[in-house]
Formats: structure tokens, sequence, C-alpha cells
């Protein structure tokens, strides 16, 4: 059955019938009829009941008016169609275009009406292009006739000092370009979503699990050609390419990137380029004594920058600038300024500063697990990443390369991980507790603040199957709730922030990458039942949330109570739209087309009848 629909004037009626609360979307919390009737191609009246399927109606009709059209023709099967095969469906098609972006003039084009520069002190939008580019400078500084943009060149060696100099100066990094038919054109990537319009390094890893799930070989092969140039350019991979992320990198992902890229694109000559800079990357970014590789041979994170964080809003530190501006008598406002210029030091201030962007590159921002102390510490999660590099890396060049790899051998990357498995073992791991703690260097202590990111080596295939038996059986029953794993334990919140605000990284929020992760860890020791069980909570709340809002995929969940409704910093991408979500979220995105890849078919079955997991677990 098909329905030929005035786009305006359905959309006019339905809004008015049903959109009770004016935001142009159709939820359970509207209350109107629940009943919509429209005419088949026949004639005949046909009434579609309930908010799933008003939604759904309301969503086609949208998405034919984005196409241009002036009748919708909707067929019955989209908009009673099961809530699982829609939400994938609609990441597939829709999510994943609306998220890929490129730097190149209609890439620029969109940049330059970004929210994020709506408070530059130039009318340009500035364009910063790595030293030794030649290629992009000249670009660029062509577009300068025809946008509003500002072509600026990095010097050759970008130090925190220059960094901080031209925070006042924020603009966007370049990246990769190519030729195509004698035209240069920028390589593509995918944006988280919302107001993120700039690549981002952790988060670009999980979009392409999620995009190589849906038969996008060629985009995720661009992602990692976007790392590759960042870190060719700008000596690491970037928190993302803004000017003021230049010294501070994110979780490596690299190497599983382009294993993942190259079992379906089986391209050895890029693989080699890319194994070769991704070497390059674990040995000057990581593994510099008295940097990111602490005296205990095991890893930090460590992001060089200097003051305070530009990206964040006025008033984000006030809390913590308030003291100091108190006792000379001074506003905040003006203490603020003053110590952004130098006028004021603060050795206090800069040991604060120096943490707080070292949450920022750990991608947990922010935690009461490492607030206050990030930079002193061994995180669980980055050491078992860097043992996973050191195994891709053995196993690639045992493989690929007959064993050998431009001086390096499998050997040579098995011992390497050998080495910090049996670091990890001495001063991550307790046995006593059964858990994975984060290490303190400068106290010689394990914390005792248990996060998801205790879970990870199991990712990594770093426990031993008498850890992996101990740390599943103590973890999950501590960190599970109804919507998948949270960030941390209650107990580990209440431990060591009472009465201080919610924190989104922590209890009771849920993270995509989080699961994803665990999932694979399981699996990869043979929890098949724990893992089913993780997958089928997590897709249920994104489900029952899309299901009963409008289609609604945001950036975080409030596990405890599966909802978007999250109370924490910074909001909830994802959930600010009318009509049609524009593109998810996209490690949400990503964690549902994974988690399908993976659930069994009976569980498929449950979730598109929202069977709640309490009645299957």
């Amino acid at each position: 059955m098909i329905f030929h629909l005035n786009i305006q004037d359905t959309l006019s009626k339905l809004l008015h019938q049903e959109d009770t609360d004016g935001d142009k979307k159709i939820t359970i919390e509207d209350k109107g009829l629940k009943t919509f009737v429209v005419k088949t191609t026949s004639g005949e009246d046909y009434i579609i009941k309930g908010t799933y399927h008003l939604s759904n109606l309301l969503q086609e009709l949208a998405i034919a008016k984005l196409e241009g059209c002036n009748v919708a023709k909707i067929p019955l099967s989209k908009i009673e169609e099961p809530p699982v095969t829609r939400i994938s469906r609609l990441i597939k098609d829709y999510f994943w275009e609306a998220l890929t972006r490129t730097m190149d003039k209609n890439g620029v084009e969109d940049l330059i009406h970004d929210t994020k520069n709506e408070s530059l002190t130039s009318s340009k939008l500035r364009i910063y292009i790595p030293y030794q580019d030649s290629v992009a400078f000249n670009y660029y500084k062509n577009l300068e006739s025809s946008l509003p943009i500002e072509t600026i060149q990095l010097p050759e060696n970008v130090t925190p000092q220059f960094v901080k100099s031209i925070n006042i100066k924020p603009g966007i990094l370049s990246l990769k370009l190519q030729e195509n038919n004698g035209l240069i054109e920028g390589v593509p990537f995918v944006v988280p979503g919302g107001r993120f319009n700039e690549m981002y390094g952790w988060d670009s890893y999980f979009e392409s699990v999620g995009l190589l799930i849906d038969g996008k070989v060629e985009l995720s092969k661009a992602m990692a050609d976007n790392f590759q140039y960042e870190i060719e350019y700008y000596g690491k991979i970037l928190n993302a390419n803004r000017s003021y992320y230049l010294t501070r990198t994110q979780p490596p992902f690299y190497t599983s990137l382009i294993k993942e890229v190259f079992e379906l694109a089986k391209d050895k000559t890029w693989l080699k380029s890319h194994l070769q800079t991704a070497i390059k990357e674990y040995e000057t970014v990581w593994m510099v004594k008295g940097k990111r590789l602490t005296d205990n041979e095991l890893n930090r994170y460590l992001a060089e920058g200097i003051g305070l964080p530009p990206e964040c809003e006025e008033g984000h530190f006030d809390t913590v600038l308030k003291p100091f501006a108190d006792a000379l008598n001074m506003s905040v406002r003006d203490y603020e300024k003053r110590y952004a210029e130098g006028a004021i030091s603060n050795d206090a201030l800069d040991i604060y500063f120096t943490h707080d962007r070292t949450v920022r590159e750990s991608g947990h921002d922010t935690s009461y697990r490492i607030e206050g102390h990030c930079a002193d510490l061994n995180l669980v999660e980055l050491n078992a990443m860097l043992y996973k590099y050191e195994r891709d890396f053995s196993e690639i060049i045992e493989s690929e390369f007959n064993g050998e790899f431009q001086g390096y051998t499998t050997t040579y990357w098995k011992d390497k991980a050998k080495t910090r498995k049996k670091a990890v073992d001495k001063y991550l791991w307790n046995d006593s507790k059964g858990l994975y703690f984060d290490f303190n260097v400068i106290t010689n202590q394990q914390s005792q603040f248990i996060g998801a990111t205790t879970l990870i080596p199991l990712w990594a295939n770093l426990c031993s199957e008498h850890q992996a038996n101990k740390l599943v059986k103590t973890a999950i029953p501590l960190l599970k709730e109804k919507g998948g794993i949270a960030g941390s334990t209650k107990a580990s919140i209440e431990m060591v922030s009472k009465n201080q605000p919610q924190r989104q990284w922590d209890y009771p929020n849920g993270w995509a990458p989080h699961q994803m992760i665990i999932w694979k860890g399981l699996l990869n020791y043979g929890f098949v039942e724990e893992a089913q069980e993780l997958i089928y909570r997590w897709l249920f709340m994104i489900t029952k949330s899309v299901v009963d809002y409008n289609g609604t995929i945001p950036e975080k969940y409030n596990v405890v109570e599966a909802t978007h409704k999250v109370y924490a910093e910074y909001g909830n991408v994802g959930t600010n739209f009318q009509y049609i979500s524009q593109g998810g979220f996209g490690w949400m995105n990503a964690s549902y087309q994974y988690g399908l890849s993976l659930l069994k078919q009976e569980y498929i079955k449950k979730l598109n009848n929202l069977i709640e997991p309490k009645l299957i677990f």
C-alpha cells in the first residue's frame, strides 16, 4: 500500500494534531490523539496509530521534502517498518552521508557557518596549513578570492608556546587533499554530529567500525588516510582538527583501523604505507621517555598545551579561578584574562590545566576517575590499547611481510607486548579484587576507582584466562545497568565526589565506545551469553528511545534509567532536531550496527517487539 500525500498540507495537519508541545517532533510526551487518517491511492481512509508510526510518517514526509518533492509517495511498509530494521536502514542510507565532510571548497563553505566560529575576532575563517604542505597552502590561498577565509602557514616547529599564541586566533586545520581528474578534492571523513564539524580522534575509529559493517570501505579507508596525514604533518592523531588541539592527541586506535580496513580492502601497498606511519606514531608520540612513557615502562596521557583550554565556554573554570582572584581582590574575568596573557603566573593553576587538558586528550572528558591527576596516571585503557598496537604490529608483519618490516621483526613486537603485559600485571592488575586499576606514578599506588575501563584489557587480549574469568565475574555485576555498562560504579562516584556535579563519563551514564570494546572483549574470551545480554540491553535502550522520541539517537545515555535525558555537562548532542534526526550521532550509529551484527536472531526478534531485558535475562 502506498500513500500519495501533499507534503505541506499533511505536515501542517499532522503537527497541529499530534505535536502538542510544538517541538516539530512526535513523542510519547505529546498529548495528541495518537491516530491520524490518511487516504490510500484508492481513496479509502487508513488510520495510522501510535507514537512510533506517526513519527515515522513525519520523518518520511521530511525526507521527501528535503528531496524537493511536493507530493510524497510513502509506502505503508516504511510507516510500519519494524524499529530495528528502520534504525539500521536510516543509519546506512542517510545518517553516514549526513555526517560526511571534506576540507575542500564545499566543506569549507559549511565550516564558515559553524557555530564555533561565531565568536571569532576576525570575520574570516582561519585555515592553518602544515609548514610542508605546499599543495594545501596554494589551494586555500586560491580560495581566498571566493570565500571569507584566511590561509595561514604553521611554522616548521609547532611548540606549545606557539599554540598558546594563536589561541586568540583559533581556526581549522587542513586535512588531506587529493587530485581527482585534475581537480583537487578533500579526502572525506565522518564527524560525530550536531555541533561537531571536525574530524575527531577516537570517534573516527568507532565510526569506521560501523562504516565497514555497512559496506562503506572507501570511506573508512579515507578516515585512515586522514589519520596518516595528521601524523605525518602535525606529529600525532589530533583530538580534532582545530588549531587549539595541536598539542593534544587521542586514544590510540590507528592499528585497529588499518587492520580492519585491510581485511576488506586487501590493498597491501596501502597497508605498507600505513604500517610505517603507525610505527612512527607509536615511537614518537607514545614511547618518548619523560613524556607519555613513564619510568615503569607504562604509558600515560600528557597534553602539552599551556593555560586554559580555549574550547571551553566562558565561566567553565570560574570555581577553580575564584579563590585565586579573591586573594588578589580581582574579578574572576580579570584574573582569567591576566593569567591567560601571562601577566599573572600561578604554578598551581599550571598544574591544574595540565591535568585538565590531559583528561581531554584521554577522550574521557570529563570523569572523576582521572580529574585532577590524569597526567600522573598509567591508565588501564591506554596501556591495553598500546599492548594491542604491539600485538597488531607483530601479527601484520608476520602475516603480510614474512616476519620483517623495515628493520622491525615479529619477535621484536612480541617481546614489546610481553614486557608491557608484565608491567600491567605488576602495576595495574589487582588479583585480590579481580579488577584492573589505574596506577598513580607519583603516589606509587593503584586508584580504587572502578570504571568501565577495567574491562578494556579483554578487548586487547591482554588478560590471562585466570584474569579474564575473575574480571568478568567481578566487574560485570558492578557495572551492568538497565541500558548496558555504566561509565563507573555508583560507589566510586560517592567515594570521590560527594555533593559535586555529575561528570559525563561517570555513573549513571554510558557511552558507545565502552560498550563496543567490552562486547568484543567478552567474545574474545568466549563469554558469549554475557556479551549477548549487554548488547541487547544497549540496543533495547536505543531502540526504545527511537520509538518513543521521534528517532532520537543522541551522544550519550543514562544507562541506569535507560534514557537519553542526561543531566550532565555539555548537554546531549543529537537531541536538538526538528522532524527527523540529522545524522544521529557517529559512534552511537556505529554501536547500533555493530551490536546488530553480533546479536543472535532470536534476540533481534525480541528487540523489534521491545521486550524488556529483565524479561529475557
